[in-house]
């Protein structure tokens, strides 16, 4: 078939590959416009973009392939069918009806649990063991088209959103292209998606990453590990604001209060409604990363040091 392929961050490059290696005829590629990138805001073409135009394929940048310039571009390209991975911006009418085959999107979770842009994400923070990836087709509602695939993927208890979503990026990609020899070959079977466990997933905001030490350990450690790496934990001490990396969940038999930081022979423990839990990395106000251990080393806390509690600046 004639496919054209919509995506913009890293994690749909794999899929861009998987294509490009296919039966199938990448005629062109749609992706987000540049964006800035860094501390000196660079415009910076996404890494889809970068991907295609090192494949010599025709690149189109829109945020609205509905309106009728994208339109126009889109119908000279004689598209088959659209594959869509984490592209980014909405699609509707008359871009949906533009592919005879319709547009496929591969999206990383087993719908209807967690429809919206952040599946990865909630998935580990709501403590899930198991996640997966699906190929439906895409229709006017927010991830709610006819299910075309499955793949299954266990959740490590290490995992961060970021190790999870590119292991899931790789192995989603022979789905996607499985999913397209079904359609070309006239055997895929679209099958309605479930009305029960439906769940959704919408983008974090920096503030939905910062750390309520009042919870209990395994409830930190999860959510911490789903916001990394972005859009990135983080708590405050005198409101000043301190970047975490992923924790560990300790089983110490040793009370401290939700906040508080203490330095032991175990590392240095923050403690939470449970057992304390044991911090790696740490980017203190205007410093780079480091180690929990040269961090408090250099820092030399004094006993009653406190990360802030439920936006208290006092500790």
């Amino acid at each position: 078939m004639r496919v054209l392929f919509a995506g913009t961050p890293a994690v749909a490059v794999p899929s861009l590959e998987a294509l490009l290696d296919s039966r199938h005829e990448v005629v062109g590629v749609l992706t987000r416009p540049p964006a800035p990138v860094g501390r000196k805001r660079v415009l910076t073409p996404s890494p889809v973009h970068q991907r295609a135009e090192a494949a010599g394929l025709p690149v189109i940048t829109a945020n609205r392939p509905h309106e009728e310039e994208t339109l126009a571009r889109l119908a000279e390209l004689d598209v088959e069918c659209a594959a869509v991975v984490a592209y980014g911006a909405l699609l509707r009418e008359p871009a949906l009806s533009l592919p005879p085959q319709g547009w496929v999107n591969l999206h990383f979770s087993l719908l209807p649990a967690w429809r919206g842009a952040a599946p990865v994400q909630h998935a580990l923070m709501a403590g899930d063991d198991i996640t997966g990836a699906t190929t439906f087709l895409i229709e006017a509602g927010l991830d709610t088209g006819p299910v075309l695939g499955t793949m299954t993927e266990a959740i490590r208890p290490d995992d961060t959103a970021g190790s999870l979503l590119e292991r899931l990026a790789h192995a989603g990609a022979p789905l996607l292209v499985a999913t397209l020899d079904a359609i070309a070959d006239g055997t895929a079977e679209p099958r309605p998606q479930a009305t029960d466990g439906v769940s959704h997933a919408p983008t974090l905001r920096s503030e939905d990453a910062r750390v309520d030490w009042r919870l209990p350990a395994e409830v930190v450690d999860r959510r911490v590990r789903g916001v990394t790496p972005a859009p990135g934990a983080w708590t405050t001490h005198d409101g000043a604001r301190y970047k975490l990396g992923p924790v560990t969940p300790t089983v110490l038999r040793m009370f401290v209060p939700p906040g508080a930081v203490r330095t032991t022979s175990d590392g240095v423990l923050v403690g939470t409604a449970t057992a304390p839990v044991r911090l790696g990395e740490i980017a203190p106000p205007g410093r780079p990363w480091m180690s929990a251990a040269d961090w408090a080393r250099g820092a030399r806390l004094d006993p009653g040091w406190t990360f802030d509690v439920d936006g208290d600046t006092d500790g």
